[in-house]
């Protein structure tokens, strides 16, 4: 029996989107508290970030960073894409993901629509591990887009009762979208992925008086931490982004020094000075867009990934390695690719 071999699949490009103008650390260091978590290292403010507009969505936000791809390849390679998988940090509606409404936006007729609202700061990964596994088995769906949207840091973090927390000044808003299809040229080599449903309960939300989130009530709403917590999740990750990343090596038979760039979620600098030193990588080989932009979460990978290929700083056939976990650990995933974008110096479209 004749078998046609699966053709590989590509993240041939990406692009992002960082809404408005930088907002400084001013913004938040005015109304500080002083308390002991303030000075914990895992809430140093980034110097900016981003924030949502005043009445800016997540599917603008979405069509924003996919301006720069119509631009590229032309409106009618996005309009036909087969399929498009969003993670949306802060759904407009509760019930509901962006990836209809957008598609519904864009004129698409997609032949699988899939709102994914796991994966945390890693879900890049997770839809890219997704996407490659419909295309690799549909034989007539051919392109992806995946489009992850952090959206929460002007709307929850800028809470009157909020913004004076320690954590409030860390993430920042943006959005990182990424286009795959079936090809050679820039090929996703291999993708480790790994669930720790144990750790899923370590991250909640609290609102003070107490009550969930959606019955009316006084108080808003924040991610709850505590020292003893800060101290279990940072071991974790500490952890688990360099496992993640030396098994992806592994397959692909190199080691973590053969990395080109090494692009993580962007939680703060400890993190990111830690998984770098576990994989004995220089600054210049793991790009940080911490201080310019925050703590993304999941649209840091996408967007840290687009300002390097932006900038030059990504050479055709090196070697990238993506990796991150997310929440308290609960997931954690890399991938490898084989980069074959060509760079592309416009600005990102605000």
């Amino acid at each position: 029996m004749d078998i046609t071999p699966t053709p590989p699949v590509s993240l041939t490009d990406v692009a992002s989107y960082l809404p408005g103008d930088p907002v400084d650390a001013d913004y938040f260091a005015r109304y500080a508290r002083t308390d002991r978590m303030a000075q914990n290292i895992m809430f140093r403010a980034p110097t900016h970030r981003h924030h949502i507009g005043a009445g800016e969505s997540a599917v603008d936000m979405a069509e924003r960073a996919l301006t720069p791809l119509i631009d590229r390849h032309g409106a009618a390679t996005i309009a036909d894409v087969d399929v498009l998988i969003t993670h949306t940090q802060l759904p407009d509606l509760p019930v509901l993901g962006c990836g209809a409404d957008l598609a519904r936006r864009m004129r698409m007729s997609p032949q699988c629509i899939l709102d994914v609202h796991n994966g945390g700061c890693a879900a890049f990964i997770h839809m890219l591990d997704l996407a490659r596994a419909i295309l690799s088995t549909n034989g007539s769906a051919c392109t992806a887009l995946i489009v992850t949207v952090q959206n929460s840091a002007g709307q929850v973090f800028t809470q009157p009762d909020v913004r004076p927390l320690a954590q409030a000044a860390v993430p920042g808003d943006g959005c990182g979208v990424g286009l795959l299809c079936k090809s050679d040229r820039a090929q996703i080599l291999d993708i480790e992925r790994r669930h720790h449903p144990q750790y899923a309960g370590d991250m909640s939300a609290e609102v003070d008086p107490p009550r969930r989130y959606w019955e009316p009530g006084t108080g808003q709403l924040r991610i709850a931490f505590t020292e003893s917590k800060i101290t279990t999740v940072f071991a974790r990750g500490n952890r688990l982004v360099p496992e993640v990343a030396h098994a992806v090596c592994d397959h692909i038979g190199v080691t973590p020094t053969a990395v080109d760039t090494f692009v993580t979620n962007q939680p703060n600098r400890l993190f990111l000075r830690n998984w770098r030193e576990a994989l004995e990588l220089t600054p210049a080989q793991h790009p940080d867009t911490f201080d310019d932009c925050g703590n993304l979460f999941g649209a840091a990978i996408p967007v840290t990934l687009d300002i390097e290929n932006r900038a030059g700083r990504i050479r055709n056939e090196s070697l990238v390695l993506l990796a991150g976990f997310a929440h308290a650990g609960d997931f954690a995933a890399a991938a490898a690719i084989r980069w074959g974008a060509q760079p592309h110096t416009a600005t990102v479209h605000e």
